[in-house]
């Protein structure tokens, strides 16, 4: 296996991210052996992305970003002021993830996570259509700022527009390719996808980013996954970036219940970031 960052998402602990939950967890993650913090960007006013710039360089760390898509926030099948609202959102996830040296903002750029409708094929096509019209000028911020937008496609249960890793790439393939891939959530893709490691090859060169998690979000290792063929092919498929554990608090109520997390997934949420981090470095080799 080639040598790979690791990371972890503050949604294992916390909900919203806050600029002081921010200093408690970045020397605790750092001290495992983290290599990358994950910041979610519930509202762009949760926490100050210079502040995150000095608390990360003081741990030596380096960032993620992960957009969220709650209610309201849509780029299909919607109203023209919902779209320009959702555009100037993710404008400023980019912006966030400028300031913070995060190369990558991630997540279903599309609709409202929960959302579904049913659609055709010709209802797809379209809607992709749409998609591609109103992401383009979020993607234009993007490559102007230096940062990739990773597409993020959902299980079934959270949303009907882009479930799958091909469906992904009908999407990006409408826009430049040095400002969108995809972003892979290797929880997702154990639903959707029936051969993991084909459609990581199938996604090559589109992949952005990749969070991972158990098949239940617990801690990688601890499930039913071939991590092995899994990180086999994202070598093959030439994705350098790091792998990111995302897994979330059941202490937020709006977290924990868009997340279904109605179950303690470990002994504690610690135990998610370092059971995690401990089996995939037993996998992959420390970056130089």
């Amino acid at each position: 296996m080639r040598p790979r960052r690791l990371g972890v998402n503050t949604w294992v602990w916390t909900s919203p991210l806050t600029d002081a939950s921010l200093r408690e967890i970045a020397p605790r993650v750092a001290g495992w052996g983290f290599d990358v913090l994950e910041l979610p960007v519930e509202e762009p006013d949760d926490w100050d992305p210079a502040v995150a710039a000095r608390v990360l360089a003081d741990s030596g760390l380096g960032a993620s970003v992960s957009l969220v898509m709650g209610p309201g926030r849509e780029l299909v099948a919607t109203d023209a002021a919902t779209v320009r609202s959702t555009q100037d959102y993710l404008r400023r996830v980019v912006d966030a993830a400028q300031a913070v040296g995060a190369p990558v903002i991630g997540g279903p750029a599309y609709a409202s996570v929960g959302r579904t409708w049913r659609l055709d094929a010709a209802d797809r096509v379209a809607a992709y259509d749409e998609l591609a019209e109103n992401l383009a000028p979020v993607v234009d911020h993007a490559v102007a700022a230096g940062v990739v937008v990773g597409l993020e496609p959902l299980n079934r249960y959270e949303t009907s527009l882009v479930n799958t890793v091909d469906q992904g790439l009908e999407v990006v393939g409408r826009l430049p390719a040095e400002g969108i891939g995809l972003m892979l959530d290797v929880y997702h893709m154990n639903i959707e996808e029936t051969d993991l490691p084909a459609a990581v090859l199938r996604a090559g060169a589109r992949i952005a980013h990749v969070q991972v998690c158990g098949n239940d979000r617990g801690a990688p290792g601890t499930d039913h996954l071939d991590w092995p063929a899994l990180l086999g092919a994202l070598d093959a498929a030439g994705y350098d970036g790091p792998l990111v554990i995302e897994s979330f608090t059941a202490d937020n109520a709006t977290i924990a219940t868009a997340a279904s997390i109605w179950r303690p997934l470990a002994a504690s949420q610690d135990a998610i970031a370092v059971d995690g981090l401990t089996y995939l470095r037993g996998l992959v080799p420390i970056p130089d």
